[in-house]
C-alpha cells in the first residue's frame, strides 16, 4: 500500500510491521519535500511518525478521539487522514493549515496552536463520554516542551484524581536521550511490572500475606512500605512522579520501534483510569541535518533538501525587527546590569538568544509558562530590576490576568515587548497578533507604543527601559524592517504620549499606528494624485494618545481616518473615536484595521489585500468614505 492510497487511518489496521515501516518512510519523504518547498514545522513531525502509526494501529478513528498538543507535530496525522493529495498546499492561502483545525477534517478532534492544552481538552472529552454513557478511547499527545506549561500540570493533577476516568496521555519526549544500556533496564522493569503475574502479586500481595500462619494482621504497617518499595523498584524516577499523581506510568518506550509501540499502546488501553505512556523520540528523525540541529530545524523557511540551507531571497532583506530589538537590548543591558530579558521558550524567535549568549546572567527562559513569566517579571520589578518580557503577541494573551493582577494593579515597571504583532501569515488564526492593542489598552497604568520602522523601535526600547513609573508595552511586527539607517548607540528616548506629523494637508487626517504609518504615507501620495491633500500623523502611542496634537487637527480638518494592524473592536481607532467623543469633537471617523473576523493562514500581503489594507485600497476607502469617489484602478 502506498501512502497516497490512505484516506482513512483505519486503513492501517492489519498492516505488517514491514508495511508500516514503508509507510513511515513515505510520510517522511512527503513531509520533507513539502516543508522544503513551502516552509513550516519540520523536526516535530519527523519525530512522531512511528508514534502516530503505532497509536493509530490500536484505535478506531471512527469512534476514538486523538488530541495533538500544539498541532505542529501532527503533519503525519494529516497525511494519513485524507490530506495527502492537497498536502503540497501546506500553510498557503486556502490550503492545508499548519495546525489542526476542527473545520478542516473530522479527524482533527481539537484545534490548537498554543501549547499545553491537549490533556485538559482530552479530559473534558473523556468526562463528556462517561456522562453520556458512551464508549470510546481518548488519547492526548503532548510533548516538545509543552509539559512545562502550567495548564498541562493542572490537567494532570485533575485527571490523577479521577481513577475511574479512562484517559491515555502520550508524553512525546524528544529531549531526553536514553542510551541502550540505560534504557533497556527501565523498559524491562516496565514490562515486568505490567505482566499479569506481577500485577497479580501487586494487587493481591497484602491479601496473600494475611494468610501466612502466625503473621495475619501483624505486618499491616509494614505492608504499605513493602508495596511502595516494589513499586519504586519497578518504576523509573520520572515515572514515580506520575504514579504519585494518580497515573499508571509506562515507559520510556522507544518511539521509533513500531512493534514495541503497538504492544505498549495495546497494553495501555487495557488499564483502567488515567495512563501515561512515556515515548522517547528523536526530533527531526530521518533527516540527519535536522537531528543535529533540533532548534534550528524546529521550523524552516523553504530550504534545499540536500544542503539544508534556506533558499536565498531574490534580493537582500533589511534586518528583521526582532534582530534590531535584540541588538539594541543587548547594547543597553551591557551598560545596565539591572536589565533582565525574559522569554517563554522562544529565545530564538524573540532574538533573546543574543542576550543569552552575551549576558547569560541577565537572561531567563521560563519554558512555555507565560503566566509565570509575567509574575516573575513583577517580582523582579518590585526589587528594582528592569525586566523586559519578550513574548509574541498571541502568547501574551495567555497571561492576561497576571498583567492586570500582578503588574498593572501594583503599577510595576515591567516592559512588555510583543513580537509578531499584527498579521503573521502562514501560522494562521492561532498566531495572528490581532488583539494586544485591545486587551492592553483597557488596563489602567499601562502605556502602549508601536514604532513606524526599525529605527524608531530602537528609540522605543530605550523609552521602555527608562520608563520606571509603571508598566509599558511595545508591539512590533514579524519580518524585515524598511532598511532605514540604524544607530549603534546614543538612542534618545521618546516623550511618553507624543506623536509626530509626517505630512501636512487640509483635506483629511490620517492617524497611523505602528506598521500602518508607512501605508498611510503611501496612501497620502496616491490621494494627492487625485487632488486630496492629507495630513499624516505617526501616533506612536495608543495610550496615552497625543490629544494635544490630534484634537486641533481633527477640528481643523474635519475628517479623521485611523489605521492599525490590529482588531478594530477596542483598538487604536476606538481609542481615537472615544477621545474625540469625550472631548465633544464631533467629526466623522473612519477606522481601518482588522474587522471582527478570524484571519486565516496566507502570505501577509495576501491577507492585507483581502482585508483592504494595502496603500491603494486605503486611498480608495478614504475617497469613497469622504469624497464619494473611487480610484480608477486599484492594484
Amino acid at each position: 500500500m502506498h501512502l497516497s492510497e490512505i484516506t482513512h487511518p483505519n486503513q492501517l489496521h492489519g498492516l505488517s510491521i514491514r508495511q508500516l515501516q514503508q509507510i513511515a518512510r513515505q510520510i517522511r519523504d512527503k513531509h520533507l519535500q513539502t516543508v522544503a518547498a513551502t516552509g513550516g514545522h519540520l523536526g516535530p513531525g519527523l519525530g512522531v511518525v512511528e508514534l502516530t502509526l503505532g497509536l493509530y494501529q490500536t484505535l478506531d478513528l471512527d469512534r476514538d478521539k486523538v488530541i495533538w498538543d500544539v498541532g505542529h507535530q501532527a503533519y503525519p496525522h494529516k497525511l494519513i487522514t485524507g490530506r495527502y493529495a492537497n498536502f503540497h498546499t501546506l500553510r498557503q492561502k486556502d490550503g492545508i493549515a499548519g495546525y489542526l483545525k476542527r473545520c478542516e477534517s473530522k479527524f482533527d478532534h481539537f484545534g490548537a496552536g498554543h501549547a499545553s492544552t491537549s490533556i485538559s481538552a482530552g479530559l473534558g472529552m473523556a468526562l463528556a463520554r462517561d456522562l453520556k454513557g458512551e464508549k470510546f478511547k481518548v488519547a492526548a499527545i503532548i510533548g516538545d516542551g509543552a509539559l512545562t506549561g502550567g495548564m498541562a500540570l493542572e490537567a494532570i493533577n485533575h485527571a490523577g484524581h479521577l481513577p475511574k476516568t479512562n484517559l491515555l496521555v502520550v508524553l512525546n519526549d524528544n529531549e531526553m536521550s536514553i542510551s541502550p544500556n540505560v534504557g533497556a533496564i527501565p523498559r524491562y522493569l516496565n514490562k515486568m511490572r505490567l505482566s499479569p503475574p506481577v500485577q497479580f502479586l501487586k494487587d493481591n500481595f497484602e491479601e496473600q500475606v494475611k494468610h501466612i500462619p502466625f503473621v495475619g494482621e501483624s505486618l499491616s504497617p509494614e505492608l504499605e512500605r513493602i508495596k511502595e518499595g516494589m513499586k519504586r523498584l519497578a518504576v523509573p524516577k520520572v515515572g514515580a512522579v506520575f504514579e504519585e499523581l494518580g497515573f499508571t506510568y509506562i515507559g520510556p518506550v522507544d518511539g521509533h520501534n513500531l512493534e514495541e509501540l503497538i504492544a505498549t499502546f495495546q497494553q495501555a488501553h487495557q488499564i483502567p483510569g488515567p495512563v501515561l505512556v512515556h515515548v522517547a523520540t528523536v526530533k527531526g528523525k530521518g533527516y540527519e541535518i535536522a537531528e543535529q540541529d533540533k532548534v534550528g530545524y524546529h521550523a524552516q523557511v523553504p530550504f534545499n533538501l540536500t544542503t539544508g540551507k534556506a533558499v536565498p531571497s531574490n534580493k537582500p532583506k533589511p534586518p528583521g525587527y526582532n534582530k534590531v530589538f535584540a541588538h539594541t537590548l543587548v547594547k543597553l543591558a551591557e551598560q545596565n546590569p539591572k536589565i533582565i530579558g525574559i522569554t517563554a521558550a522562544m529565545a530564538t524567535g524573540t532574538g533573546l538568544d543574543k542576550l543569552q549568549a552575551k549576558l547569560p546572567n541577565q537572561y531567563i527562559d521560563v519554558g512555555i509558562a507565560e503566566q509565570h513569566a509575567v509574575t516573575l517579571a513583577a517580582g523582579l520589578a518590585s526589587e528594582g530590576m528592569r525586566p523586559v518580557v519578550a513574548i509574541y503577541s498571541t502568547f501574551l494573551q495567555r497571561a492576561f490576568d497576571q498583567i492586570i493582577h500582578d503588574v498593572c494593579i501594583q503599577n510595576l515597571p515591567v516592559f512588555f515587548c510583543m513580537d509578531r504583532a499584527g498579521i503573521v501569515g502562514a501560522d494562521g488564526p492561532t498566531h495572528q497578533g490581532m488583539y494586544d492593542i485591545s486587551y492592553l489598552r483597557c488596563i489602567p497604568n499601562m502605556v502602549l507604543m508601536a514604532p513606524k520602522d526599525e529605527a524608531e523601535l530602537q528609540r522605543m526600547v530605550v523609552t521602555g527601559i527608562n520608563h520606571t513609573s509603571g508598566p509599558i508595552a511595545m508591539r512590533f511586527p514579524r519580518g524585515s524592517g524598511y532598511g532605514v539607517p540604524l544607530m549603534e548607540e546614543g538612542w534618545e528616548p521618546l516623550e511618553i504620549g507624543k506623536g509626530e506629523i509626517l505630512r501636512t494637508g487640509d483635506d483629511v487626517l490620517l492617524l497611523g499606528y505602528g506598521t500602518m504609518v508607512q501605508p498611510a504615507m503611501q496612501a497620502a501620495e496616491i490621494l494627492s494624485e487625485h487632488g486630496i491633500e492629507a495630513t499624516v500623523v505617526n501616533a506612536r502611542f495608543a495610550k496615552p494618545l497625543d490629544t494635544e496634537l490630534i484634537f486641533p487637527l481633527a477640528k481643523k480638518i474635519g475628517r479623521v481616518v485611523t489605521l492599525e494592524e490590529g482588531c478594530i473592536p477596542g483598538g487604536f481607532g476606538s481609542a481615537v473615536a472615544e477621545a474625540l467623543l469625550d472631548a465633544d469633537i464631533v467629526v466623522p471617523v473612519k477606522r481601518i484595521g482588522i474587522p471582527d473576523l478570524l484571519v486565516d493562514h496566507a502570505e501577509p500581503n495576501e491577507s492585507k489585500a483581502a482585508l483592504g489594507l494595502t496603500s491603494p485600497q486605503i486611498a480608495d476607502r478614504v475617497l469613497q468614505a469622504f469624497f464619494k469617489r473611487e480610484l480608477s484602478t486599484v492594484s
